[in-house]
């Protein structure tokens, strides 16, 4: 709640902000998407994205790769490797002018980072491995012998620019492949010293390894060169954030590496792990280890999302059950899908379309959690035709924009829960001196219903109507500031003062980013 300032004036209320994942799985690889975005970045900051998570920008293993399969940190589009100077979403030149664009509307960037392996050697060594359980990293299933690792990572093209080192087989715990018999299975690297990490999650045993070739965060050379790009990618982009892929598998060296930009930039920047799993105990336990300097998305809401929308007569009321927005809200990133969760993908966790606005109307106009839209929902999938994915078009009947513009201007001030029958909750917001509107949301999973709520004896003799305008009808707010707020069956709607500033704002965002 504002308080008062020093000249007896009330403090200003913080703006509500909101992050989008800026990209899905399918996005063409036409080396075009930094350009989009570009071209994008404004109307995004008009409906009340203020952050954009974009994708992974370095150099992967070929110009069609998402990023994960990451070569060389150092290469945003530069240099000539792996076939091409691009990445799959254009050159650094492009990209320095969306980050530029960015910066001129008010959208600060977080970079996604990959720093648990890296892919595509140029070279193999050989070295001392021992085959392990996939399903238990812990258990040997050979004898040590000398294998033939892709292992070998000289830049070529980079010629040592912005960093010299070099990657050999001591710099990594394990590895994939061995090129001498084209074996695949989990080899974990033998040395002086060298083992799997300790410091990472304990599923399938010990989760250190997960793709491509593993690097050793034991060996000061790996610490010092990853800890000398973070202050690099900052002070070359001038971005905002990091959002860290595949923490589950990172070692106590992220520690180090936050304190490192702690150091450098200060305590500004917005940091983000993918901690994907459905363990509310072992996220925060995760969040203590890191002193809660750090955000995680909040898996065990999506997983609530995708069973209430595909389950009859669920109970609305239990949405929030066992999810770290609800013990940890300072430390959420609420969201509702993501690249890998996206049908299709290896962690698909299927939301019923009719739920879909439910679930951003819960994560944008509540008043806990960091929300992140999706790319895929405001923009359509493409799909990938020749593997037979089909394409989806944008989510929630459109109206998504119109959501996050309703947070940006109205979800303010006091929280009223509802949250008293099964299958139809709502909640009000009162708002604040400087955001006066306040809004009302009532949603029903099964039938027409409608609720009685609150939203504050100042908005008395107001009328209101749904900002989204799939229901038709007004309330007018009652002497005592209570209002009877109906909804569409299977729907949600946002009700706010009919005249309200901003009003005239709704239905404008351009979805089509494709120039179809």
């Amino acid at each position: 709640m504002a308080g008062q300032g020093a000249e007896g004036t009330e403090d200003k209320t913080p703006e509500n902000e909101t992050m989008m994942q800026a990209f899905e799985w399918y996005v063409p690889a036409d080396h075009k998407h930094w350009q989009r975005l570009q071209n994008a970045v404004a109307g995004l900051k008009a409906t009340g994205i203020d952050n954009m998570w974009i994708p992974p920008g370095c150099k992967a293993s070929s110009s069609q790769g998402n990023g994960y399969d990451i070569y060389d940190l150092y290469d945003l589009g530069e240099f000539d490797q792996k076939g091409s100077k691009v990445t799959k979403w254009g050159s650094k030149e492009e990209l320095m002018q969306l980050l530029e664009k960015a910066k001129e509307v008010g959208v600060g960037i977080y970079w996604d980072a990959v720093l648990n392996h890296k892919a595509a050697a140029d070279e193999t060594q050989k070295c001392l491995a021992v085959e392990v359980d996939p399903n238990d990293r812990t258990k040997e299933v050979s004898q040590p012998y000398e294998i033939e690792a892709w292992v070998h990572f000289t830049f070529p093209g980079r010629k040592g620019k912005y960093s010299s080192q070099e990657y050999h087989w001591y710099h990594f715990s394990g590895t994939d492949t061995n090129a001498a018999n084209q074996k695949n299975a989990i080899y974990r690297i033998e040395g002086n010293g060298k083992n799997w990490s300790q410091s990472v999650d304990k599923e399938k045993g010990n989760y250190d390894f997960l793709m491509y070739s593993d690097l050793d965060y034991n060996h000061p050379e790996v610490i010092n060169d990853v800890k000398n790009w973070g202050v690099w990618i900052g002070k070359e982009t001038g971005i905002k954030g990091i959002r860290f892929d595949a923490i589950k598998h990172a070692k106590d060296f992220l520690r180090l590496f936050v304190e490192t930009l702690d150091t450098n930039f200060g305590t500004g920047w917005f940091l983000v792990g993918e901690f994907w799993k459905d363990s509310l105990p072992d996220m925060c336990a995760y969040l203590s280890r890191m002193a809660h300097k750090f955000s995680l998305f909040d898996a065990p809401l999506v997983y609530n999302f995708s069973q209430i929308s595909q389950t009859e007569d669920a109970d609305l009321r239990k949405v929030f059950d066992n999810t770290l927005v609800q013990v940890e809200p300072y430390n959420s990133v609420t969201l509702v899908m993501n690249h890998d969760t996206q049908p299709y993908q290896q962690l698909e966790a299927r939301i019923e379309p009719f739920f879909k606005p439910l679930a951003y109307a819960l994560i944008l106009l509540r008043q806990s959690g960091y929300p992140c839209v999706f790319y895929g929902d405001l923009y359509g999938i493409k799909g990938d035709p020749g593997n037979h994915i089909p394409a989806f078009g944008v989510a929630c009947g459109g109206a998504l924009p119109d959501l996050c513009l309703a947070r940006k201007l109205y979800a303010y001030g006091k929280q009223n829960d509802y949250f008293d029958a099964p299958q139809c909750i709502g909640w009000t917001r009162e708002g604040t001196w400087d955001y006066p509107h306040g809004l009302a949301c009532v949603m029903s999973n099964a039938g027409p219903n409608e609720k009685t709520m609150y939203v504050g004896y100042l908005h008395k003799g107001e009328v209101w109507t749904d900002v989204l305008g799939w229901e038709p009808s007004e309330v007018t707010i009652d002497e005592n500031g209570n209002g009877l707020f109906p909804c569409p069956g299977t729907s949600v709607a946002v009700w706010v003062k009919k005249d309200a500033a901003g009003r005239e704002r709704f239905g404008k965002f351009d979805a089509d980013i494709y120039k179809t």
